[in-house]
């Protein structure tokens, strides 16, 4: 059990090394070997009451709460199921990323699949620096329900650039948190060598704009051959015509024929 606890709290936070301020790295390893990898850049939308000027009416505002670099991390791994830990500004806020791997039936045979299972996001409303004059400070918790996100192949790594919106719902009167992913790039499980991420699985708006990226320069090309192939019937038609016997049209002149 020691042993198992030790290979848990050995993790790295990494976000030095990105050159966006906003984007974080961290990385759990388990005997020497990195056993999940997360890339990603994370703010929560917090709605919080505050009171109007007259004192007696209730408001709401809205807190912008980015995940720190300097977060604290806390992660494990498992055959079937890896966590990964944050916490930032002296546990005010603490993120906690729940992974599961299950195998399941297809029309192809027996495949398995990774998604990110459970989302639970703990704030402070006593917190100064994101909440400004709340309502009955105090600790809540926004959470998933039935959470079933960035779903991927077993053995591969998840990666989207475009920003996805995941809802949570939280203790404070059941308000709706809003968690903004952007640039992920994550793997928890079946890493193939340390530090190294498998091949990645797209999420269908990165492969949506990678296709309207890429399909005018197809029709371009299309097109362009299309052009050349005309082209080039037309110039060997054209040489076949020209080198075959006109025959005059007027009548009055096929007496000067032959």
């Amino acid at each position: 059990a020691a042993a198992r606890l030790a290979a848990e709290q050995e993790v790295e936070n990494l976000s030095g090394l990105s050159p966006n301020p906003e984007k974080d790295i961290f990385v759990v390893r388990e005997n020497r070997t990195t056993c999940l990898m997360a890339e990603f850049a994370a703010k929560f939308i917090v709605p919080y009451d505050v009171w109007a000027s007259n004192y007696v009416d209730l408001i709401t505002e809205q807190a912008d709460i980015p995940l720190s670099r300097g977060a604290e991390m806390k992660g494990k791994c498992g055959t079937n199921e890896s966590e990964l830990e944050l916490s930032w500004l002296d546990q005010a806020y603490t993120l906690k990323l729940s992974f599961l791997k299950e195998g399941h039936n297809t029309s192809r045979g027996p495949e398995a699949s990774w998604r990110l299972s459970r989302i639970q996001f703990t704030y402070d409303t006593s917190e100064r620096t994101y909440f400004k004059d709340a309502v009955s400070p105090g600790k809540h918790t926004a959470s998933s329900h039935r959470l079933s996100a960035l779903v991927t192949p077993a053995g591969r790594s998840y990666e989207c650039q475009a920003q996805q919106t995941i809802s949570l719902v939280s203790s404070d009167h059941q308000k709706s948190v809003q968690l903004l992913l952007s640039e992920v790039r994550l793997q928890p499980f079946d890493i193939p060598a340390d530090f190294v991420f498998s091949e990645e699985h797209k999420c269908p708006v990165d492969q949506r704009e990678q296709l309207e990226e890429t399909l005018p320069l197809i029709l371009g090309l299309i097109l362009g051959l299309v052009i050349v192939i005309t082209l080039g019937i037309y110039h060997i038609h054209h040489k076949m015509t020209a080198s075959q016997v006109q025959i005059p049209r007027d009548r009055s002149q096929y007496k000067h024929m032959g």
